[in-house]
Parts: C-alpha cells; sequence; structure tokens
C-alpha cells in the first residue's frame, strides 16, 4: 500500500474547504499512485471542523478512514506546539476532534500548546504522533527536550525540506536524528495542492485497515520509503503554483468587495 502521510486539503490556513478543490486533489493523488493519504490538516486552520463534516457528506467512513472513490483517507492534524514545532496526529475521527476540542483555547501563535502538555492529551487515545519536518529552520523540532521527542512515533521526511536542502542532506539528517532516538521515519509530502502527491510516500508491505495496523506496520519496518526522481521538479512547481493560486484567491475576494 503506498500512503502520504503528511497532507493537507486546503490551499492555504486562511482559505475555506472547498470540495471542488478537494476532490480534484483525490483524483490526482489517485492518478499519482497512492492507495491512501493521512489528511493532516493544521489544527487552527480557518473552519476547521467543515473538513470533516464536509468528508462525513462526500464519503463514506468505516471508522477508521473514508473511502474516497477508492482512496483511503486516515483522519489527522498537525498541531503548533509552544517550543517551535509541528506534531502529526494521526487516528480515528472521533480521536482527532477530541484532541481538537481539548486546543480550543491554543490556536493563536503566542499561545500554543507546550509540547508536553499535548503529547499528554494525545496519548489519551490511541493516536500515531508523528514529528514534522524536524530540521525545518522555521520550526527546528530536532532541538527539543529527547525524553519528549521519545515519546513521538516516528519523524518526518519532508518533499518540502528535500527540496530546499538537497535530498540526500535532508534525509540523512532525519533518519541519523530519529535512529538516535530509536525511532522509523516516514515519509509526508506536506502538499498543498495535487502537484506534490507522488514526490515522496511510504510503500507498506500489505494494505492497512487501520491506524493501530499502520503503526505497528512501520515500527516494525515492514515499509520502504519511495523518492520520485522529479521530487524538485514537483515540489518547485507546487510552490509557485501555490503562489499564483493564493494571489488569485485575493483578487477574486477584492473583487467580490468591490460588487
Amino acid at each position: 500500500m503506498r500512503i502520504d502521510l503528511h497532507t493537507h486539503g486546503k490551499l492555504s490556513k486562511n482559505s475555506d474547504f472547498s470540495v471542488d478543490y478537494f476532490t480534484e486533489m483525490v483524483t490526482e493523488a489517485k492518478a499519482s499512485g497512492l492507495d491512501a493519504l493521512a489528511l493532516t490538516e493544521h489544527f487552527n486552520t480557518r473552519h476547521f471542523y467543515d473538513v470533516y463534516e464536509t468528508l462525513d457528506r462526500l464519503y463514506p467512513y468505516n471508522g477508521e478512514y473514508y473511502d474516497a472513490d477508492g482512496l483511503r483517507i486516515f483522519p489527522g492534524m498537525e498541531v503548533d506546539i509552544q517550543e517551535t514545532g509541528h506534531i502529526l496526529l494521526i487516528g480515528q475521527k472521533e480521536h482527532i476532534l477530541a484532541v481538537r476540542a481539548g486546543l480550543e483555547n491554543y490556536t493563536v501563535k503566542g499561545s500554543f500548546i507546550p509540547f508536553a502538555n499535548l503529547l499528554d492529551l494525545a496519548e489519551a487515545w490511541p493516536l500515531f504522533k508523528i514529528g514534522a519536518h524536524p530540521f525545518r529552520e522555521s520550526t527546528p523540532l530536532y532541538e527539543l527536550d529527547p525524553g519528549l521527542l521519545g515519546r513521538l512515533d516516528a519523524f518526518d521526511l519532508n518533499a518540502k525540506d528535500m527540496y530546499k536542502t538537497g535530498i540526500h542532506t535532508c534525509r540523512s539528517q532525519v533518519e541519523t536524528f530519529a535512529q538516535s532516538l530509536g525511532k522509523p521515519v516516514t515519509a509526508g509530502s506536506d502538499t498543498h495542492q495535487c502537484l506534490q502527491y507522488g514526490s515522496v510516500f511510504n510503500v507498506l508491505d500489505r494494505p492497512c485497515a487501520s491506524v493501530a495496523e499502520l503503526k505497528e506496520l512501520i515500527a516494525a519496518g515492514h515499509y520502504t520509503i519511495e523518492i520520485s526522481s522529479d521530487l524538485p521538479l514537483r515540489v518547485k512547481a507546487s510552490v509557485m503554483l501555490k503562489k499564483v493560486m493564493k494571489r488569485l484567491a485575493k483578487l477574486e475576494a477584492a473583487s467580490l468587495q468591490e460588487v
């Protein structure tokens, strides 16, 4: 099973969740060869709950994942912590929503939840906890307390960071760091739109029907990471497209206000 463990369903935090936009994302995810993905939308994105309310209307949910026309979508979210870092949480929808409810007072920059408190909150549920892009300059997770980092399940090998620092350099950094903590490395495109799908993903030895099964396979090393040879092109095109689409959205909003 090919799965991307770090994806977004919206163009940006400030955009609304669009059915047309997301269904196009699903189509392109499948076209890129993916069988599954974890939808790790930012926890403080605009109208967070709209994401899952809309998915409930669009696709059947079996208690573990949404079946989006053959693509398995595992619920999740990406959480900012006070110490400056991002944590991916993946699990059953009700567990993700329960943790999100506990973060209601921590959604604004300057008042994000402390790392230890987030771990305590997340560990009340059987979630898959991944340290996102640990060597990104803006969110240097690797600098934090090893005791807290050791409570995570894995660390994220991120397409955007491989594009910026080089595939070999980034992979070596993340794998050496994760190994020092006895943790596996998982792959995530970190895409906000369709072109970045397929840049990097995990290939599991067999299909997973639950997050518990996913965690077990990865912990046991029953998977490989596949990095596309055209990752730099995919990410560069994605970055450029995202900028253009955000500008168009601003122009459209301004035009509507004038009317």
